[in-house]
């Protein structure tokens, strides 16, 4: 009997999938990966305000993203990075409000 961890590669990854192939936004590569919350979030913000393909508003689909990549992320995502996307939220929020 085959274990879990038997599973293909492609099924265990399908949210690193979504995350890069995402028809909603055009993310920058590597975006959830950076240490500076403000990036991350003007990055966020640009990607949603250019994109037509997006269903919600730009702060729906911005916000959307991140806490997908966050909740998917999960327990092996590092406290530290953790902390810097929170600071991300924060700084997205307080960019779509400055409008």
């Amino acid at each position: 009997m085959p274990s879990k961890s038997a599973k293909p590669s492609v099924s265990r990854r399908w949210s690193q999938h979504v995350t890069q192939t995402s028809n909603a936004l055009d993310l920058a590569s590597g975006v959830f990966t950076w240490s500076d919350p403000k990036r991350i979030a003007r990055s966020l913000k640009r990607s949603a305000e250019s994109s037509h393909r997006r269903k919600g508003s730009p702060l729906q689909s911005a916000m959307s993203m991140l806490n997908f990549y966050i909740n998917r992320a999960g327990a092996h995502l590092p406290a530290k990075q953790k902390r810097v996307l929170a600071q991300a939220k924060e700084e997205l929020r307080k960019r779509f409000s400055e409008k």
